[in-house]
């Protein structure tokens, strides 16, 4: 019985990697990315507020949540909440893309490798950390630039001739030329300033969201599985005990990327832990919390709706489950180690 019921997984399988001609990679890259640009602009307003309160930007700092709401609004307008927002997108799309595909990949390479590992916290972490880890490394440099906009508060007048509000600041007039002005003042290595943090905070926030989220739909009955609700609550509190646990060095690395955005400021040039110490002496330990409550509220809907999208993309686009993947990787495997097969298909 088991075996048949394997037989028909791996079958279903198959045809589901063959369908439309379009590899399994590029199904995932599909859903990754449609996911992250979705649950991302959902989030955005709040995800602006979040910046200016990491980065103790004081006129944001002193009137709160909804004072901040207001100012955004009087200062820039409704637009204003997704300043920054378009270098977010560019971002989250190839980030969430490889993301999901690389913590999927992963999965299946250590399946075939560790055939004995089996399902669970081990093999969550581990590929959900690496698969965090790259996707990382290849955009972080437009989630710098999504920062440093969203960190810029100036009137739509201010963007064509610098006036006398925040005249210290550098001013970037869009994705391009954030991009260009940070090249050519620090070259390379400053398109990966805060990159530290970043990795640290990543390898344990991505693979605690994934193993989380695994591991709270494995206890949920079969019949309610494919609910949207249940894979917005699942996503949710994913989301949240993984954010928790990594907040601080998610604050450390929005003041390390927009420590040289005032030439005023002496703090340029600090590094990962001396940034931390800074931030404790002169700012108080509770600072590395700052903008928790706000990140909750955004955590909850963007990781949930991340989630979800992903799971109803990878349906539409009838992408096999891990496990029926990974029968299809042992498979294909197994038959490429026999002469016959050599030249079948």
């Amino acid at each position: 019985m088991a075996e048949e019921r394997g037989r028909k997984m791996a079958t279903a399988a198959e045809e589901n990697w063959r369908v439309g001609g379009v590899p399994l990679i590029v199904k995932e890259l599909v859903a990754g990315g449609v996911a992250g640009g979705v649950s991302k602009t959902a989030v955005a307003p709040l995800e602006r507020v979040k910046i200016l309160f990491q980065t103790r930007k004081a006129e944001f700092h002193s009137v709160g949540l909804l004072g901040s709401f207001r100012k955004i609004l009087q200062t820039e307008g409704l637009l204003g909440f997704y300043r920054g927002n378009g270098a977010s997108v560019a971002r989250i799309v190839p980030y969430a893309a490889l993301h999901f595909m690389a913590y999927e990949q992963y999965q299946r390479w250590i399946i075939l490798g560790f055939p004995n590992i089996g399902k669970g916290p081990v093999l969550d972490l581990i590929s959900g950390s690496i698969a965090g880890g790259t996707a990382v490394i290849f955009t972080y440099p437009l989630d710098l630039v999504r920062t440093k906009l969203a960190y810029q508060v100036v009137g739509p007048s201010r963007l064509k001739n610098r006036g006398p509000y925040h005249s210290s600041e550098q001013v970037y007039r869009g994705i391009l030329d954030c991009i260009l002005k940070m090249y050519r003042k620090n070259g390379l290595r400053g398109l990966y300033r805060g990159v530290g943090p970043s990795l640290y905070g990543i390898f344990p926030y991505s693979g605690l969201k994934f193993y989380f989220y695994e591991e709270l739909k494995m206890h949920v009955p079969e019949e309610h599985k494919k609910e949207v609700v249940v894979k917005l609550a699942c996503g949710s509190v994913a989301g949240l005990l993984g954010q928790t646990m990594t907040y601080p060095l998610d604050v450390v690395r929005r003041q390390m990327q927009v420590q040289a955005l005032s030439t005023a400021n002496n703090e340029v040039g600090k590094g990962t832990f001396e940034t931390l110490v800074m931030i404790i002496r002169t700012q108080g330990w509770k600072q590395l919390f700052s903008g928790l409550s706000i990140n909750y509220l955004k955590v909850v809907p963007s990781v949930a709706i991340g989630f979800t999208v992903y799971d109803v993309m990878k349906s539409w686009l009838k992408v096999p489950s891990r496990d029926e993947a990974a029968i299809v990787t042992v498979r294909t495997e197994n038959k490429s180690n026999y002469p016959s097969s050599l030249h079948s298909g």
